[in-house]
């Protein structure tokens, strides 16, 4: 899983460096602190991740290409928030918001993942249907929102342009 030769592997180390940059935005973020190198590693990780979620053999749709459509969604409108609209205004409310709803897609998809693959994880939610597989990805839901506040709040308008 982890053999960066392999389509999954490339796709996993993706996903693991998306998840690692975006929790330094989202720090950025609650900080107030705007780090060019970090957000875009991330914004590129981040669409990369869910681009080669579709580039798996498949029959019809699955719960996975599903979420990669939203990631993806949320990307495109997040990206033009920062470059285009340089998060002036309520831009950078939907910059603040984009970036914390892609981190926790990304943080969602690597929760299924584990109960999927690590063997004590699967034995208490073998079908991701059971109590201990809702809580896990609430507890992490109730963590984003309340970072989501925090990102929001934190959030610096950028300097005004000279004229």
């Amino acid at each position: 899983m982890f053999d960066p030769t392999t389509w999954t592997g490339f796709h996993t180390w993706l996903s693991l460096i998306a998840i690692a940059t975006g929790f330094i935005v989202m720090a950025d973020l609650i900080a107030g602190r705007d780090r060019r190198g970090w957000t875009v590693a991330f914004l590129a990780t981040a669409f990369a991740t869910s681009a080669t979620g579709f580039g798996f053999p498949f029959n019809g749709v699955l719960p996975s290409h599903i979420v990669g459509a939203i990631a993806l969604a949320v990307l495109a409108v997040t990206v033009p928030a920062l470059t285009h609209f340089h998060r002036a205004g309520r831009w950078g409310l939907v910059y603040a918001i984009g970036i914390v709803a892609s981190q926790w897609l990304l943080v969602f998809v690597a929760i299924a993942q584990l109960f999927a693959k690590v063997p004590a994880l699967k034995a208490l939610a073998p079908t991701q249907s059971e109590p201990p597989f809702a809580i896990a990805q609430g507890v992490v839901l109730l963590l984003f929102v309340l970072a989501g506040i925090a990102a929001v709040r934190g959030k610096r308008p950028p300097a005004a342009l000279p004229a």
